[in-house]
């Protein structure tokens, strides 16, 4: 019997190991549920978990109103290099952008630096004679017959997707719109992509890149989408399904498919998004987000109640982060991402030794299949999982309520194959030693968004999930000082409910460069009113109106002859002369926190004008899973590292806590996920059930 009478909400997010997927109900109330993912084709182990789980709990297929989902595949596409194959139409003279990029590289004394290959072939990059002028002035006017011999060649390769990006086209798009239209008509199955929809903003090489990557996930991603959309209809599911971005909003599956580049952070957006939100709930406005997975860790910084943003970051680089420091590892993409660092370090990170006998983990990882060695699913690389395993902190039967079976001497052959017996220590050492390189190749991904932005983790609450998160977050935050670890409820799946609080929201830019001593308040504000309509636009588009949104207005300011600038906000709805002021003292200050220095007395300029629409639907959201953990308790021996040694220690369900402070060390088993509490530590439940660690400063 199902509960036709109510409607439901699904959300579904791929991670490189598990799919995790959360039914909401009208209550706020929420199941979950966690399985094995299908690599060779993600779209059948979302469909196959998501009507597990309506078959579960008694609710029928067409109950449920909308599908959030987040995923990993734009990202990696481009990681793994099968995008389609790509053409890029620039101005004559342009054509090498991709490969000149910018002089910067990673590593500054590298001699060896190889930079990425660029994602279209030097045959596949073509010239039109035009020129655009920086002041938007037509210089050559666009000879279309140039074009011709550009699109016989395309077809006759069969190109799949094409890329255009005119130079100075933000400032007069017609040359760039025609050509668009030129090339649909002559190729109308390529994906067709402008830099004029995609960023309308200055610097050649970064709109290039930008636009180019829209181009090559395109086919892949509409693919995905539409056989995405197929097989949820087929079973009976005929729900919307929106998609998030990285900017940590939603948006619906079709402009999804039209600008793919937006999603390529998707999967970790949505654990921010949980955690901003958990922090609104707890009263908590600075937060360190913490997500480990089976295949990546992800950090991000919650300011004073507010998602960090940046519009400067790159993928494929060996960390993926923003940075204004650390450039040249991957390709440029300038589109609105929420700030975060992601290391290749996760439960499934796979265990070597380098040239000199060091001790590695990762990026390399075990994924879904064959997993890791105690899997016993074919793997024989030694995980940081099969280290917590032999260390006694996961469960040696099974994870995720027997959904996998665990043998752990699988876990013991594998880890003294590879590192106890080569360094000459001991089992337990050696899985220690996994445990702590582990730790601290994340940490680089905590330091990447708080000291190296020039915060204090001390200032922070550590907010922590994913399967794999709350097994090390203890011990990390201890290295970093931070005081308080809070471990939600269902935190294995925390990005999953993430998708259920985020709201449909749209980001627009327009590059308009005027000195702030010399400024046009009212063409700024009429600049941003136009953004106001698209924005208004693309809502309705999507299926919601503009009636609640929330308006955010921000300005990229810099000195005048600096090359990059920094991103400042407004609350104001309009922007006088006494804001403005305002905003410049933020700059100069925002200045000072990231570089160390500032020149208040130094001429500002403003670059772009930013806004981003939310709107504030009135979804119900998730509050409580239904499934509140065992009280029951057993004990486990377990390994704290060479001056504790070997500890019987406690293993509980959520359930056995308190509001009473319980001392480590102390083992919390969940369906989703483990959480270790290690010696000298104490842990206590809130009103909320959240898990909440108060770590010691010494081990």
């Amino acid at each position: 019997m199902t509960k036709s009478a109510e409607r439901y909400r699904v959300a579904a997010d791929i991670g490189g190991t598990f799919t995790d997927v959360v039914l909401l109900a009208p209550s706020g109330s929420y199941w979950t549920k966690k399985v094995s993912s299908t690599p060779q084709d993600y779209g059948e182990g979302i469909a196959a978990a998501i009507v597990q789980i309506l078959t579960d709990n008694s609710v029928g297929n067409s109950d449920v109103d909308e599908i959030v989902h987040g995923t990993t595949v734009a990202t990696n596409t481009v990681l793994e290099g099968k995008g389609a194959k790509t053409a890029l139409i620039t101005t004559k003279g342009f054509r090498d952008v991709l490969e000149m990029r910018r002089l910067r590289v990673p590593s500054l004394y590298s001699l060896l630096y190889d930079p990425p290959t660029p994602l279209v072939k030097r045959r596949w990059r073509m010239e039109v004679n035009e020129r655009i002028g920086a002041d938007g002035e037509v210089l050559v006017p666009l000879e279309e017959s140039s074009l011709d011999s550009v699109i016989d060649r395309f077809r006759d390769e069969d190109v799949q997707a094409i890329a255009v990006s005119l130079l100075h086209s933000y400032r007069y798009q017609e040359h760039e719109r025609k050509v668009g239209d030129l090339v649909r008509q002559a190729i109308p199955d390529a994906f067709v992509t402008l830099s004029v929809d995609v960023l309308p903003e200055i610097r050649e090489y970064e709109r290039t890149s930008t636009t180019v990557i829209n181009a090559y996930l395109g086919p892949t991603v509409k693919h995905y989408i539409d056989s995405l959309i197929s097989r949820a209809q087929r079973t009976g599911i005929d729900a919307p399904i929106r998609i998030m971005q990285s900017n940590g909003g939603i948006m619906s599956a079709r402009t999804a498919a039209e600008i793919p580049v937006q999603m390529l952070e998707s999967g970790p957006a949505a654990g921010v998004v949980a955690a901003h939100e958990l922090g609104m709930r707890l009263g908590i406005g600075n937060i360190i987000s913490f997500d480990m997975g089976g295949t990546t860790a992800k950090a991000s910084l919650i300011e004073n109640g507010e998602v960090s943003f940046t519009t400067e970051y790159e993928v494929g680089a060996g960390i993926s982060l923003s940075s204004q420091l650390i450039k040249g590892g991957g390709h440029a993409v300038k589109v609105p991402v929420i700030d975060l660092a992601e290391v290749g370090a996760g439960g499934g990170s796979i265990v070597w030794l380098d040239p000199g006998g060091a001790l590695k983990v990762g990026p390399q990882s075990a994924g879904a299949s064959p997993g890791p060695a105690c899997y016993a699913a074919g793997g024989r690389d030694a995980t940081v999982t099969d280290a917590n395993v032999v260390l006694g902190y996961i469960n040696p039967s099974q994870l995720a309520g027997g959904e996998v079976s665990l043998q752990p001497e699988l876990a013991d052959s594998s880890v003294r194959k590879v590192a106890a017996d080569p360094l000459g220590m001991s089992l337990h050492d050696a899985a220690y030693g996994i445990h702590t390189v582990a730790n601290v190749t994340m940490i680089r991904a905590i330091r990447a968004v708080s000291t190296s932005r020039g915060r204090d983790p001390r200032d922070f609450s550590m907010v922590v999930f994913g399967g794999s998160g709350p097994i090390h977050a203890a011990n990390m935050a201890r290295e970093m000082s931070i005081s308080t670890v809070i471990v939600p409820p269902a935190p294995g799946v925390f990005s999953a409910v993430g998708l259920l609080e985020a709201h449909p929201e749209h980001h627009f830019v327009q590059t308009f460069i005027t000195p702030v001593s010399n400024i046009d308040l009212g063409a700024i504000n009429e600049a941003i009113n136009v953004m106001v309509k698209r924005a208004s636009i693309s809502l309705a588009e999507d299926g919601y109106g503009v009636d609640q949104v929330r308006w955010t207005r921000r300005l990229d300011i810099r000195y005048i002859g600096q090359a990059h600038e920094l991103t400042v906000h407004t609350s104001a709805s309009f922007i006088d002369s006494l804001e403005m002021e305002k905003m410049v003292k933020r700059f100069h200050s925002e200045h000072d926190r990231t570089y160390g220095h500032k020149a208040p007395d130094e001429p500002v300029e403003v670059v772009n004008l930013r806004l981003s629409a939310r709107s504030t639907v009135g979804n119900v959201m998730p509050l409580r899973p239904l499934a509140v953990g065992s009280s029951d308790e057993a004990v486990r021996d377990a390994y704290f590292g060479p001056q504790r040694g070997i500890i019987s220690t406690p293993v509980v369900g959520r359930g056995a806590l308190t509001s009473d402070p319980r001392d480590g060390p102390i083992i919390i088993e969940e369906y989703d996920a483990t959480t270790v509490v290690p010696p000298g530590s104490t842990v206590e439940v809130d009103t909320g059930n959240n898990m909440v660690i108060k770590v010691s400063s010494d081990e």
